[in-house]
């Protein structure tokens, strides 16, 4: 037999607001929307994380760089835009 426990709980006002607009929406007891969430919320908690591969991105050629450097800005301008930019 499951016994009750009576407590004070100190919510966040996020927590108590999103679970007052699920109460209104669902038309449910506090009570009990409270424990069926610590309910879904403890399972989630106790499962083990889903193992997910690492993202890899593949590198690409992308040819010689067109201008000898970027340190002069006015040639990596010209380069880009063209001459008629000055």
């Amino acid at each position: 037999m499951l016994r009750c426990m009576r407590t004070t709980l100190t919510l966040d006002d996020d927590v108590a607001a999103a679970l007052e607009d699920l109460r209104r929406t669902r038309s449910s007891n506090f009570k009990v929307l409270v424990n069926q969430a610590l309910r879904e919320g403890l399972k989630q908690m106790r499962s083990r994380p889903v193992r997910r591969e690492p993202f890899r991105t593949r590198a690409v050629a992308l040819g010689r760089l067109r201008i000898g450097s970027i340190d002069n800005i006015a040639d990596a301008v010209s380069a880009a835009e063209g001459e008629s930019h000055r």
